[in-house]
């Protein structure tokens, strides 16, 4: 009899890190949006020299929540403190386990008295819905999935379409889609611009390394306002970004988007386990890279670790304060960059035109070939760090990837990545037989990009979001 729930299917498993290490889920996909509308390496230059079209209309869950005790649950969710947070802010919202590690994370929007809309990855989701079903509060709420992988033919709808106009150009865009300036929008606020002779709800966000906006509307508006957006970008050198490029905007920006959600111990997360279904995210998952543990907790994650600690406030009741308060008066591993030896890059492709096992496939340009990515940072014979989330950029002519690094492991410092699985590589479906690599790798600031680094201070990936 198959499982029905996550609970149930770690219990027949007996060790979550071998159920996630062999998932036959396949390789991440981010729907419907093609792969390429010229070719990555342009799209990619084009954020930070002239300006880009990020359509993130399918590979994000919407979550709506709604009712009088709709900002009273997600503050009892999140690390971040909601003492400000009026109509028409968005912030980016982060729940803990009990444990005090992460479960995700994405975007909060306050669109109007007791309505909230939460916009990310399915994990943080899920434990919203899990809270508004379960949990004693008086909100309802609605889920509008991501676009699956895989159509099969079938259309796809979803409630809203979502855009990003983004680069050193994106501003000069967004006037002649307004027909004039627009408002003054502080970061992470919203208002209204015009497009295409409709009034359209926008945010000021940025992920490329310059502010831009956020807009979003229903979805049978989409291509109306795609082709608005394209015929004003004209002169202004806008690329569309198809899917193949747009992850790979976080390697310059600095953000983790997948780390593993600490759900699969804790007696206190056994209703959750319980409530999640066996096809969920958290049950069908995958987990892999050079790091391997039989301990499923040692790939959990702090929001210190994650970069996530100017958000942990203590002026509200959420779950997970009392460890977090604990956890907050010891030494953090930090995020960093890490910045890999060409040399030893070249290597692993050369390996693929000679006889013989092979290193681990480099995919480009982004290189994650598991849902969850930890690559074993390691200096002599001990583990220091973590690589979490790989690929190529264009902009930067390096192999980059994001991760987490001991507290005292200083920026410059040399250390070795160890790409490939052990034992000749896992079940997965992604893994192919292959034989380990060290690559030499520096460890660099977070965000890498200098352009980031030094024009975007006030960014949700740079700085906290009051």
């Amino acid at each position: 009899m198959s499982s029905q729930n996550l609970e149930s299917l770690l219990q027949a498993a007996g060790n979550p890190v071998d159920v996630l290490r062999n998932s036959q889920i396949g390789a991440y996909v981010y729907p419907v949006v093609p792969s390429e509308y010229s070719n990555w390496r342009d799209e990619q230059r084009a954020w930070r020299e002239s300006c880009v079209l990020f359509d993130q209309s399918h590979h994000m869950v919407e979550q709506l929540v709604e009712g009088p005790d709709a900002m009273k649950m997600l503050s009892h969710l999140a690390i971040n403190s909601f003492a400000n947070f009026p109509v028409d802010r968005a912030k980016q919202f982060v729940p803990c386990s009990y444990s005090g590690h992460v479960i995700g994370d994405g975007i909060l929007f306050n669109l109007e008295p007791n309505k909230l809309l939460f916009v990310g990855r399915a994990p943080t989701a899920n434990w919203i819905q899990f809270h508004a079903e379960k949990g004693g509060f008086n909100v309802t709420t609605s889920k509008d999935d991501r676009s699956p992988s895989n159509p099969r033919g079938k259309a796809v709808v979803r409630n809203h379409y979502r855009y990003q106009i983004q680069g050193p150009n994106a501003k000069h865009v967004i006037e002649k889609l307004n027909g004039g300036p627009v408002p003054d929008i502080k970061f992470f606020f919203m208002d209204r611009i015009n497009v295409a002779g409709r009034k359209v709800r926008a945010l000021r966000h940025g992920m490329a390394g310059a502010p831009g906006l956020e807009i979003w509307g229903p979805y049978e508006e989409r291509e109306e306002i795609r082709a608005a957006i394209v015929a004003a970008g004209r002169d202004y050198g806008l690329y569309e970004v198809g899917s193949r490029a747009y992850a790979t905007n976080t390697l310059e920006s600095g953000w983790i988007p997948s780390p593993l959600p600490a759900v699969y111990t804790d007696s206190r997360m056994k209703p959750y386990r319980e409530w999640l279904p066996a096809a969920s995210y958290e049950a069908s998952g995958s987990l892999g890279g050079s790091f391997y543990s039989n301990n499923i907790e040692d790939y959990y994650m702090t929001p210190y670790e994650l970069g996530y600690g100017q958000f942990v406030k203590f002026d509200h009741d959420f779950i997970g304060r009392e460890s977090l308060e604990k956890i907050a008066k010891h030494p953090h591993r930090r995020k960093v960059t890490f910045a890999w030896n060409p040399a030893d890059v070249v290597k692993v492709f050369e390996s693929m035109l000679e006889p013989g096992l092979h290193y681990k496939y480099i995919d480009l340009p982004l290189s994650n070939y598991t849902s969850a990515s930890y690559d074993k940072i390691v200096q002599g014979s001990k583990t220091i760090g973590l690589s979490m989330f790989a690929g190529y950029s264009y902009n930067e002519r390096s192999m980059l990837s994001l991760g987490v690094v001991e507290h005292d492991i200083p920026v410059g410092a040399e250390v070795t990545l160890v790409w490939g699985e052990e034992g000749g590589g896992s079940k997965k479906t992604t893994v192919e037989r292959h034989k380990q690599i060290e690559i030499r790798a520096t460890v660099s600031p977070v965000p890498y990009s200098k352009v980031v680094r030094e024009t975007y201070a006030e960014g949700w990936r740079t700085a906290a979001t009051k």
